[in-house]
């Protein structure tokens, strides 16, 4: 994912000043330090993983085309070079304890990636998605639900533009990325880590951050469905920290790393997030109906929101193995507070044109058109 200059250095300089722990203590040292090398360090999940990494007393190297700065709590060695290219010569001849490869979308990166860490590094931690499964049909699926399947004609040949023309391809090509990582590393060294949204400072997707901006902005609140709809998600920091940790613990196998603890329906989750951004607001709630006749989509216009009705399955994987691997969440009130106040940082034309969610006048149409009883 792509992030501007100025909105790194204002995620960074804000995940600096937060940094702790779930429950907001100081973050403990690890019992044994380890060199930790990070592919992607400088994306969404990157700098949570580095500050808390460091925190923890780890010696971290980051790996990445050196286009984004970062201001770090502690030092870090950063390498050059460019998976697209297969240009890994910075990590040749090198050693690390555990490696956290966050960006990969194609297999060629993992194989490549192999070719010159295999018998280098001691555990390997693949970012995968929960995008990789073949359907959301069954509620509360496993790791073992059937994965989606690749149909092109070479996968290896497959590169990240490939991938951005055609989103179809992101799943089939994410789970056998997945595949290749334990083909190269072997099953005993590699954990597979499937988030599902991720959220809270330093998203520029505006997926989940449209919520608290819109309900901190007040009046009334056009609301999808009926608000039974179950919702997860996990924030950034949740999933780095945990992933840095599943690193420490040299835990294998794969995980559906998304939240939270226990099952939430979309008004718990407005309630949530209008708590930490201290709003009260006043919700309409429009019918799936009526917002498919309007054209409101789900998850875009309606950031989150899916409707349990087209997906049964959707938003409600089982997390019991993440939680029992010791993946712990931050309240959704801490997460809303903390994006908006990072989403404030922002430039002003950045902050008014958001990527996400309903324009304010296009709410305000729908919610009138919603209260005359129109279809």
């Amino acid at each position: 994912m792509s992030i501007t200059r100025r909105g790194a250095l204002a995620a960074s300089a804000f995940a600096a000043s937060v940094l702790a722990g779930p429950a907001g203590g100081a973050i403990p040292k690890a019992s044994k330090p380890m060199r930790l090398l990070i592919l992607g360090g400088t994306g969404f999940i990157g700098p949570h993983q580095v500050r808390y990494a460091l925190a923890r007393g780890h010696k971290v190297t980051i790996f990445n085309r050196g286009r984004q700065k970062e201001t770090w709590p502690g030092p870090v060695e950063e390498l050059l070079g460019d998976r697209n290219t297969g240009d890994l010569r910075a990590l040749e001849g090198r050693d690390w304890d555990a490696c956290i490869d966050n960006p990969t979308t194609v297999p060629v990166w993992v194989r490549d990636a192999g070719r010159v860490l295999k018998g280098h590094v001691g555990h390997y931690s693949f970012i995968s998605t929960i995008s990789v499964y073949a359907d959301n049909a069954t509620p509360g699926a496993d790791e073992t639900a059937p994965l989606a399947q690749y149909k092109g004609a070479d996968p290896y040949a497959e590169t990240t533009t490939n991938v951005s023309k055609d989103l179809r391809l992101y799943g089939p090509l994410k789970a056998l990325s997945e595949q290749e990582a334990v083909r190269q590393f072997g099953a005993d060294k590699v954990a597979v880590i499937r988030p599902g949204l991720i959220c809270g400072p330093g998203d520029e997707t505006d997926r989940f951050t449209y919520w608290p901006v819109r309900l901190a902005r007040g009046g009334e609140v056009l609301a999808p469905g009926d608000g039974t709809d179950p919702v997860q998600f996990i924030d950034a920091r949740d999933l780095a920290e945990w992933s840095v940790q599943v690193a420490e613990r040299r835990a294998t196998g794969v995980f559906n790393a998304t939240g939270p603890a226990k099952p939430m329906i979309m008004r718990a989750f407005l309630e949530g997030v209008a708590a930490g951004v201290g709003a009260k607001p006043v919700y309409r709630w429009a019918p799936s109906s009526f917002l498919a006749a309007n054209k409101v989509g789900a998850w875009i216009d309606m950031p989150v929101w899916v409707p349990q009705s087209a997906e049964p399955g959707f938003h409600r994987r089982s997390v019991a193995r993440a939680r029992e691997a010791g993946l712990t969440y931050r309240p959704v009130s801490v997460t809303a507070a903390d994006a908006l106040t990072w989403f404030r940082t922002l430039p002003a034309e950045r902050q008014a044109k958001m990527r996400a969610g309903l324009t304010p006048e296009r709410e305000a149409g729908l919610l009138a058109k919603l209260k005359s009883g129109a279809a």
